[in-house]
């Protein structure tokens, strides 16, 4: 049986140079269906991994990295029936638990962790969202039960994770403030949040927007000294949610506020096979986000093929990225 090859970019070990390789293209399984990858987007915890320093990822060496993509299903495998071949699809579906990742030609992926594109953005595009957006989703939608009415406050609300929850709490009725570097205020008012400058004290802002009352649902997408203010800013009986909630914390704020915390760990059904078709509906969710344009990526202008993966994963790393980084697969 002739074997039919495919490119991949191969990580032999921690901070070591990708390296390009043609490969066997991967056999599917029970419940896979495989993709013709045309983007895999960058996100921070991809550099971690690259660089040795996220263990909690479990992706060992030699790997191929890249959580998120977007591309076309070009074969499905048995017990398969919500895809079938030209669908166009997203997700975060590897890079993780030592599952093949997108910086490759081809993917087998779980269908559970697919759903269809929207049709109204580009590849590039959507391959920006699926792990923001599912981080997103699951602190204010699946944690915190986000409704119509309530305050939310967001803090690095024009990161990654942050620019999609200001969309997330606001397409359900939110009240939206976020809090960034004050270059970013212009951009967080186009959303329709109120931004609040990062240098601004916690007890100032809390009481200057909310007369000392607090915010009823904080999301920290910044983690360390960050958190602590998420417990300084909401209100009694509020909740705190956090995807970046580790290390050493007073929790004494939170509870004499009598309020509510809980953590985000967005790998958890990739790494250990649970709830992963939950994964699949927040992308089905997100599609219809995206398609009545309530839910827009923030992309960095710059593009990057395959071969320039390092220099994406450099922009990350100095903090140079304006936006979303994505690597185009497909040319």
């Amino acid at each position: 049986m002739t074997k039919t090859p495919m490119r991949a970019l191969i990580l032999d070990e921690a901070n070591a140079p990708f390296r390009s390789v043609l490969t066997e293209r991967p056999v599917l399984g029970s419940g896979q269906v495989l993709v013709r990858v045309h983007a895999s987007g960058v996100n921070p915890l991809d550099t971690k991994i690259r660089a040795g320093q996220a263990a909690h990822a479990r992706h060992s060496f030699p790997g191929i990295l890249g959580m998120d993509l977007a591309g076309v299903v070009e074969e499905v495998g048995p017990d398969v029936t919500g895809f079938r071949p030209g669908d166009e699809v997203w997700g975060m579906t590897g890079g993780v638990g030592n599952v093949q990742g997108s910086l490759a030609e081809y993917a087998a992926v779980d269908a559970a962790l697919l759903a269809r594109k929207p049709a109204n953005i580009s590849m590039r595009e959507a391959a920006a969202l699926p792990l923001v957006t599912i981080t997103a989703w699951e602190g204010l939608v699946d944690r915190a039960r986000v409704s119509a009415g309530q305050t939310v406050l967001v803090l690095g609300g024009a990161g990654g994770v942050g620019h999609v929850a200001v969309q997330i709490a606001l397409a359900r009725g939110a009240k939206v403030f976020a809090v960034d570097h004050a270059s970013r205020a212009d951009y967080l008012t186009s959303l329709g949040a109120v931004p609040i400058d990062r240098e601004e004290p916690v007890a100032d802002y809390v009481e200057r927007l909310t007369g000392g009352t607090g915010f009823d649902l904080v999301y920290d997408t910044v983690g360390g000294p960050v958190l602590d203010t998420a417990f300084v800013a909401v209100k009694r009986f509020g909740h705190v949610v956090s995807c970046l909630g580790w290390g050493t914390h007073a929790l004494a704020p939170l509870s004499f506020r009598a309020a509510t915390y809980s953590g985000v760990f967005t790998l958890l059904p990739l790494l250990s096979g649970e709830g992963r078709a939950h994964h699949g509906e927040i992308m089905a969710e997100a599609t219809q986000l995206v398609e009545a344009g309530k839910l827009v990526p923030r992309l960095d202008p710059r593009r990057f093929t395959l071969d320039e993966a390092a220099d994406a994963h450099a922009a990350i790393a100095d903090r140079s990225a304006q936006g979303k980084l994505v690597i185009d697969v497909a040319l």
